[in-house]
């Protein structure tokens, strides 16, 4: 946090992140670096202001000083003392100006520290070179996981990235299957449920979705003392072989979220609220884990969403998202794992914003000899809801602000209606449907 520098001491100024909370590190947010900055800026400018009339009564004050001149040699009670005592008002007055003026300056001058800080750490980050600390731990990450930790793989993708639209391209054109298609969304079930409208819940209807199959978002309606809001639940990346490529968040799913803003599964959402009965304005929270994040975000940053409805607050695990902009009334949620590849294969670090909090869980994780990690023990949706639930318990600013604009959208939770849908796309051409025998059921030869 930025330090206050008493009257005279002459104590430099200067911003900290937050500290850590146990195992979570946490930027942004109302304790970041950057809202520290502001409001020194902020107070810097309040600084001058006071200065600049404070130079104005010191000029009155000598103004009157020379109008009591001609009365100096009147009696000591009345010229002299009049003349002393109004000398020593300006010279007082001189004094706090000057160390305004003198605070104000180490404000500006702490700022541009840092933002020449920030610019060597980006240049030094650009030729590879990092602190000695930080390359140490991607070594002892890989060696005790088999993974690139995030470090690792934001600083190996950094300079891809920047070239997306053209990887895109060439990925759609080698690849048709990658290629995203129109998705349409499909009504399949509507119940009642308990909800747990904390982070670590929220994550856990991100887990019962998932197990609920292929392609399905859930979207929750809450009922908060007659105030309805609704809750959009993205899976992640799901890859099966009997989908047939008609799956929206298969791999082509990842092309379309982050190569296409999510234009398709943006659409799904739209037809899906439309149908649980979303009325325009609702207010609406969205909750996606790995791609279902790049979904989430895409949909806060998406202007022909918010034309219908109020995105009020993102919630992403594990999700590669720092290139996603959402409006600065959004809310976003990002936790990530140190040891997790997936959030920094987008080549960059989240932004240190007033409404984006980022939580870096930091402890040790391991691989065994013979263990199925999947994407990296890092990657686990239910560490992620482990994580979550430190969150809830945390008492460090950013993250109470935090969850409380979560708890102003979703209240306490309890009683809710869960409509879930299953969203699909054609089939790419070269991976047609199944052709099945009419009579036996059998596939027919040469199909699939």
């Amino acid at each position: 946090m930025a330090d206050a520098t008493p009257s005279g001491s002459g104590s430099p100024i200067h911003v900290s992140p937050p500290p850590p909370d146990g195992i979570l590190t946490i930027s942004g947010g109302v304790g970041g670096i950057t809202v520290q900055l502001e409001e020194l800026d902020a107070g810097a400018g309040k600084l001058d202001g006071l200065a600049g009339r404070l130079a104005a009564i010191e000029a009155e004050l000598f103004g009157t000083w020379q109008d009591l001149g001609p009365y100096q040699n009147q009696p000591r009670t009345t010229g002299t003392a009049a003349l002393i005592a109004v000398g020593e008002a300006r010279d007082a007055v001189l004094r706090v100006r000057l160390d305004l003026q003198r605070i104000s300056s180490q404000v500006r001058s702490c700022r541009r520290d840092y933002d020449i800080a920030e610019s060597a750490a980006h240049t030094q980050w650009m030729l590879g070179l990092s602190n000695p600390d930080v390359e140490l731990q991607k070594h002892v990450d890989f060696w005790r996981t088999g993974f690139l930790n995030g470090d690792a793989m934001e600083m190996l993708v950094a300079n891809a990235v920047t070239t997306l639209p053209l990887i895109k391209s060439l990925v759609e054109s080698a690849n048709p299957a990658l290629r995203p298609g129109p998705v349409t969304a499909k009504q399949e079930e509507r119940v009642p449920i308990d909800l747990d409208a904390t982070p670590a819940g929220l994550l856990e209807r991100v887990r019962l979705i998932e197990e609920r199959g292929s392609g399905y978002i859930e979207v929750i309606e809450v009922d908060d003392r007659g105030a309805k809001a609704y809750v959009v639940v993205v899976p992640g990346t799901q890859v099966h072989d009997e989908d047939e490529g008609t799956n929206p968040f298969d791999l082509a799913g990842i092309v379309d979220g982050l190569g296409n803003n999510s234009r398709q599964v943006n659409a799904a959402v739209l037809q899906a609220l439309h149908a649980a009965g979303a009325e325009p304005g609702a207010d609406v929270v969205a909750v996606g884990y790995s791609q279902g994040g790049i979904h989430a975000m895409n949909l806060a940053a998406d202007k022909e969403f918010l034309k219908e409805y109020d995105m009020k607050y993102v919630l992403t695990a594990g999700s590669p998202i720092s290139r996603i902009t959402p409006p600065p009334d959004v809310s976003t949620l990002h936790l990530e794992h140190r040891t997790d590849w997936v959030p920094g294969s987008d080549g960059l670090a989240n932004p240190d914003t007033r409404n984006q909090v980022t939580v870096t869980v930091t402890n040790d994780l391991y691989v065994r000899g013979g263990e199925d990690a999947g994407l990296g023990p890092g990657h686990n949706l239910t560490g992620y809801e482990e994580a979550a639930r430190l969150v809830a318990g945390s008492k460090d600013p950013s993250l109470a602000q935090s969850t409380a604009v979560l708890g102003g959208v979703l209240g306490a939770g309890g009683a809710a209606t869960a409509t879930r849908f299953s969203l699909s796309k054609p089939p790419p051409p070269n991976l047609p449907r199944e052709r099945r025998d009419p009579f036996s059921g059998r596939p027919q030869p040469g199909s699939r």
